[in-house]
């Protein structure tokens, strides 16, 4: 069967072997909701503009609404001369209802179709992601009070810097996907605008109304230029943008858990049961997941590169590249779903092993910033209380001792005036308590942050 995109103008047939190069059918069939959804909509605006009657409009809603079920229950067969999910339901809609079906495409094009068809999809799609982003921020915040009493040695360079509350450093999380859903919402106000309508490239002659298919279908409005609609894929691009920069951060959390995991810093114990064992080493317990979590991210954002490449080069409007735009698409968003779903789980599962922390605290010295800054305090420049610390610490270095075990004469050999006090500020968990700034480790701050939070996402719950 010739395809029925192709009109009486072709004198010959579609040889087979373009046919099999030009399909999308294996992967835009997952579209198939979103275009009975559209072709619903389309076709009660053309009833009411009085295109096509009521009764033709019942048909074909009913029609489709079966056609639907049985794609749903497998039964609808996919063949390459039909190319895509939407000539296979325009021609399931013709088989069941010949004339009527064909009144469907009325003022619409494939171009428009399967614009619209991709942000309804791309628009459920973002509502997953945030829903398994607040459920990962959930996860992190879950672990903020019973953990309210361990310090954690925070590095830069991965060198021991400073100590934190361990709460502090589960809400670092909480704020990095926070931003990730201010992104998803913010891409997902600009997917939200609906491109039935602009038909090829230029509109149509008939009197549609846009605003009809827009509303029903959820849409904020439809897309104000029929030229620049026809070949706009920004939402796709900066879709793959946002759900790049939840892997960038997915990414870099696996591979700090993955650090701590091993033996060297032996922080954290990984649930069993999303951790894998060698072929050969018996004693392996490999954290897996963290890894291929790692890993999936390269594909994500090479996706985003591909989807960039893709559109370079393309002038105005449409041009059949755009059809390889769902693969990378569809890919980014199973595998960022696929690494959420995972996440959560491992974030409430996991242990910190806080005997281990506890023992090696000390080590590295977390505390030389807070005694700077107490000298700073007491009247000392920055840059002459930094040069001294530094003095006191490689002292302590070379006695193998911390710096709150160094008897006050050290001190007091570097600067006369250092009193007993200073042992107040020494010591991890001392220098924790001496922070006090908006935003830092200082445990009334995190306790702060903690009930924002909870309140927070709460409240987005309930909506």
């Amino acid at each position: 069967m010739a395809s029925p995109s192709r009109s009486g103008v072709f004198a010959a047939d579609t040889d087979q072997r373009l046919e099999a190069y030009a399909e999308s059918i294996s992967f835009d069939s997952r579209l198939y909701r979103h275009d009975i959804r559209g072709s619903i909509a389309h076709a009660e605006m053309l009833s009411t503009v009085g295109l096509i009657s009521s009764q033709e409009f019942q048909q074909i809603r009913d029609a489709l609404t079966e056609i639907g079920a049985e794609i749903e229950a497998g039964k609808m067969p996919f063949r390459f001369e039909l190319e895509d999910i939407h000539m296979h339901i325009e021609q399931a809609l013709i088989e069941r209802l010949g004339d009527v079906g064909r009144k469907l495409h009325t003022a619409r094009s494939r171009n428009d179709q399967v614009s619209t068809d991709t942000r309804l999809w791309v628009r459920d799609a973002l509502d997953r992601v945030d829903a398994l982003l607040a459920d990962l921020q959930r996860a992190f915040l879950s672990r903020c009070d019973a953990d309210f009493d361990c310090i954690l040695p925070a590095y830069t360079h991965l060198q021991r810097a400073q100590p934190v509350l361990a709460p502090h450093y589960w809400l670092a999380y909480v704020e990095k996907f926070a931003r990730d859903r201010e992104r998803v919402a913010d891409c997902r106000r600009r997917v939200n605008q609906c491109s039935l309508g602009v038909a090829a490239v230029a509109g149509t002659t008939l009197p549609i109304d846009r605003d009809q298919t827009a509303a029903a279908l959820g849409f904020d409005s439809p897309t104000a230029n029929s030229l620049d609609t026809s070949s706009d894929r920004d939402f796709l691009i900066e879709s793959a943008f946002v759900l790049s920069t939840i892997a960038l951060h997915l990414s870099g959390w696996a591979e700090e858990w993955i650090l701590w995991s091993t033996v060297e810093f032996d922080f954290i114990r990984l649930p069993q049961a999303f951790c894998t064992g060698s072929s050969i080493m018996p004693q392996k317990i490999n954290p897996d997941t963290l890894e291929l979590t790692r890993g999936k991210s390269a594909r994500v954002m090479g996706n985003l590169q591909t989807l960039m490449l893709l559109v370079k080069n393309l002038p105005l409007a449409y041009n059949r590249d755009l059809q390889e735009d769902k693969p990378p698409l569809f890919d980014s968003f199973d595998t960022i779903e696929a690494m959420l779903e995972l996440a959560s789980p491992m974030v409430r599962e996991s242990e910190l092993n806080r005997e281990k922390i506890a023992d090696r605290l000390e080590k590295g010295y977390l505390d030389a910033t807070t005694l700077m800054e107490w000298m700073v305090r007491r009247g000392m420049p920055q840059r002459t209380a930094h040069h001294l610390v530094g003095a006191i610490v490689g002292e302590a270095m070379s006695r193998d001792v911390p710096l709150a075990d160094l008897p006050i004469e050290v001190f007091q050999s570097h600067a006369p005036e250092i009193d007993n006090s200073v042992y107040d500020v020494l010591g991890s968990r001392n220098a924790v308590d001496a922070f006090c700034s908006y935003g830092s480790t200082a445990p009334d701050q995190v306790r702060a942050q903690i009930e924002r939070w909870q309140t927070a996402i709460a409240t987005a719950d309930e909506v």
